[in-house]
């Protein structure tokens, strides 16, 4: 499950001198907080302040609005991904629903950021797609244990479950427990019919 980075790594290459890669990752850090909290009203000023360093450094690591897009949204693909070897020694159906829950918040953020670089690039960009599929790499091999185990569905596939979560995601409610009330609904719907 960790090949993904490899997959994705071409996107944004992270800098090689620890001072660069410490700003690299509190500028990501903040970029991903104030997108967030603040959308795409979020400024490149307020993100280097977050950060803790000058606009400048900002620059340096992300000459344009959408490089810094791009690579929060990277980070956050990595992160979904890696998050899947946490789940690997649990119960199958324990592991698929507690990454696919994990994945619900990520939906969510990826959501904002991709809208936003739909101004810059066209859906069908060569980093979605890598995207999609280092993610559905993180997620098919949960699905299919729990599938081999007999405690999902066999009819479906990650692609599926993905799109179902991230439409769940995409709901506009704020209440949270209503959100995890209907992700309850949609997984049991991919539990075997009797």
């Amino acid at each position: 499950m960790s090949t993904s980075a490899v997959d994705i790594a071409e996107f944004a290459p992270r800098p090689k001198r620890a001072d660069a890669r410490r700003n690299y990752e509190k500028l990501l850090a903040a970029a991903r907080d104030a997108f967030a909290e603040q959308g795409t009203a979020a400024t490149l000023e307020d993100i280097a302040a977050r950060a803790g360093v000058g606009i400048g450094t900002l620059y340096r690591h992300f000459p344009t609005r959408p490089d810094l897009l791009e690579a929060v949204y990277l980070d956050e693909v990595q992160a979904i991904c890696d998050s899947a070897e946490k789940y690997v020694d649990q119960p199958p159906w324990d592991a698929l629903t507690g990454w696919l829950r994990e994945f619900i918040s990520f939906a969510a953020t990826k959501r904002a950021l991709a809208e936003e670089m739909f101004t810059y690039i066209d859906r069908d960009a060569a980093v979605f797609k890598s995207c999609a599929t280092v993610i559905y790499g993180a997620g098919e091999p949960l699905l299919k244990r729990a599938q081999e185990a007999g405690v999902v569905r066999a009819d479906t596939d990650i692609s599926d479950v993905t799109k179902m979560i991230s439409g769940i995601a995409a709901i506009r409610a704020s209440d949270p427990e209503q959100i995890d009330r209907i992700v309850s609904v949609a997984l049991d719907g991919l539990r075997p019919t009797r």
